[in-house]
């Protein structure tokens, strides 16, 4: 969906699954050159310690490429279960559904490029 990449996941994902997500994802926002990822993952009844790690890696991962993500729908079992795991999914946001985290990518992109816009206008005021 133009700079962002919308990935919706149906089924609870066993481990093999987890991992080519992961994969595939990281390599469509190369390809792309997807500024942000959103991942629904409302048809999920429960999230494991690996898929809340894939997650958490997705994020790391896109960020590095320059990329936001954006986890929406997330049952409160899941967020119980994760906050018992211990898992902080460092370098994601969350948002409560498709259009919030629709918003929230929005606003997060923007600002980034208004910073890198001011960035370059500050850089050739120098010269």
């Amino acid at each position: 969906m133009g700079k962002f990449l919308l990935v919706t996941i149906q089924v609870d994902l066993y481990d093999r699954l987890a991992l080519n997500l992961e994969s595939d994802l990281v390599q469509m926002v190369s390809k792309t050159g997807a500024r942000g990822v959103l991942i629904d993952i409302s048809a999920l009844s429960i999230v494991d310690s690996f898929m809340g790690r894939i997650i958490g890696n997705i994020g790391n991962m896109s960020k590095i490429m320059d990329a936001e993500t954006v986890v929406v729908g997330m049952q409160p079992a899941v967020a119980i279960t994760l906050v018992e795991l211990g898992l902080e999914l460092k370098g994601v946001s969350t948002a409560l559904n498709v259009v919030k985290g629709m918003e929230l990518l929005h606003k997060k992109i923007g600002s980034l490029e208004d910073t890198t816009e001011e960035e370059e206008h500050d850089d050739h005021s120098a010269e």
